[in-house]
């Protein structure tokens, strides 16, 4: 039998970890790892090295589920990370997720299931969200780095014999870029102002 590692989390500063971190001890946890982030913040250090340091036999215990994870996507990829390592997960507040159970180990196939169809409405939305935004005519990409005054100064320095490696310095570009935007290549004026797209 392996070890019982625990994990709490909150989400700012102001809150406590007392309540977790008594209960996991309660539950025979011979190390806590403790984290003190939004569950939406994917750098969450604490996790990670938890998950670094599974080894065969051991189980990850958390109070709850939401303490671990933020959507059933992020539920399924980190209970995978665990098994992956030989180790267990186990949520003290619903006994269904233990892996160590055929009952466990069915839900986690179902939230694979689950987690496939939250990407899929993902993807879907944001197709869907860029093609309206296609059809208003909003420009996709990155934002333009030089004003159409500043293609307009360009042209003109270009014209006054300027040489191409002093304009871009002037204007933070790229020689390339000073080549294009001087010869037409590069028009700017029938560009839409850039707006991002919600999902």
């Amino acid at each position: 039998m392996g070890r019982k590692i625990g994990y709490a989390r909150v989400s700012t500063i102001g809150q406590t970890l007392d309540v977790q971190i008594r209960t996991l001890k309660e539950f025979g946890c011979e190390k806590i790892f403790r984290e003190k982030a939004s569950g939406a913040d994917a750098e969450r250090v604490q996790l990670k090295r938890l998950i670094r340091s599974l080894a065969e036999g051991d189980m990850v215990v958390v109070t709850r589920i939401d303490r671990l994870a933020r959507s059933t996507f992020d539920l399924f990829a980190i209970v995978r990370d665990i098994t992956q390592r030989g180790a267990q997960f186990y949520s003290r507040a619903e006994p269904w997720a233990d892996t160590t159970t055929s009952t466990g180990r069915l839900m986690l196939a179902v939230l694979g299931g689950l987690a496939d169809v939250e990407r899929d409405l993902i993807r879907t939305r944001t197709a869907e969200g860029r093609a309206r935004a296609v059809e208003l005519g909003v420009r996709m990409g990155r934002p333009p780095r030089i004003t159409d005054a500043q293609r307009d100064e360009i042209v003109q320095r270009r014209r006054s014999g300027e040489a191409l490696k002093a304009i871009a310095v002037v204007f933070g570009i790229s020689v390339g870029t000073v080549s294009r935007v001087s010869t037409g290549a590069d028009s700017h004026k029938s560009r839409k102002k850039k707006v991002s797209v919600g999902v």
